[in-house]
């Protein structure tokens, strides 16, 4: 039989994958406790039984999409050997899956409000501080195995790697009519070939 505790915390994820879908029809600053019940077929005094603060199951709900482009990328490319695959595979990985990504919609979203909300931009701040070293790190195996040969220190090359992600994946979910996830993932890459030295098939 399911515990009690159980419940609950299958009842918080449900909410905040119920913020989640609210955010993006309404917008992070827009958002209300109605409409995150109205997403999870609740009342908002149900919401607010497991969330006293909505601000907290926003934030509980902008970590959960945040988890993808750091930690499961991680965890991802710690069973590659091949500093090269780890860069493609890397890169693929931090883009949008397609216009309706909600998790890069999210990330816009929290983008927007960052400059009125310095909880959003220390989220953003450290999701972009963790992505940079993830990417610095292979970089600093792929040289020290022979793999690369960098034109410019890691931290730079990582911060416009990390860069390229977010404005491509940007451009993604804006659905520019031209630049798919492909074209953007070539670009990267392409830009990453030039900085390494290295092929980097996809």
């Amino acid at each position: 039989m399911t515990t009690p505790r159980k419940r609950r915390a299958d009842r918080r994820g449900d909410l905040i994958e119920a913020a989640r879908r609210a955010m993006v029809r309404h917008g992070t600053d827009g958002v209300q406790i109605k409409q995150v019940a109205a997403e999870a077929g609740l009342t908002s005094g149900a919401v607010l039984y497991h969330y006293s603060d909505l601000q907290d199951l926003l934030i509980d709900a902008h970590h959960a999409g945040m988890e993808r482009f750091y930690e499961l990328r991680v965890k991802r490319i710690a069973e590659v050997a091949d500093p090269a695959e780890k860069l493609v595979v890397t890169v693929r990985s931090g883009l949008p899956d397609g216009p309706d990504d909600t998790d890069v919609r999210l990330l816009c979203e929290l983008g927007g409000a960052a400059g009125r909300n310095r909880v959003y931009a220390a989220l953003l701040t450290t999701l972009y501080d963790r992505q940079v070293s993830m990417y610095q790190t292979i970089l600093e195996q792929g040289t020290a195995q022979g793999v690369f040969t960098l034109t410019g220190t890691t931290l730079a090359i990582a911060r416009n790697l990390v860069a390229l992600e977010d404005a491509y994946g940007y451009r993604i979910v804006a659905r520019h009519p031209t630049l798919g996830v492909a074209e953007a993932e070539e670009l990267i890459l392409d830009y990453a070939r030039g900085v390494t030295g290295h092929q980097l098939t996809a």
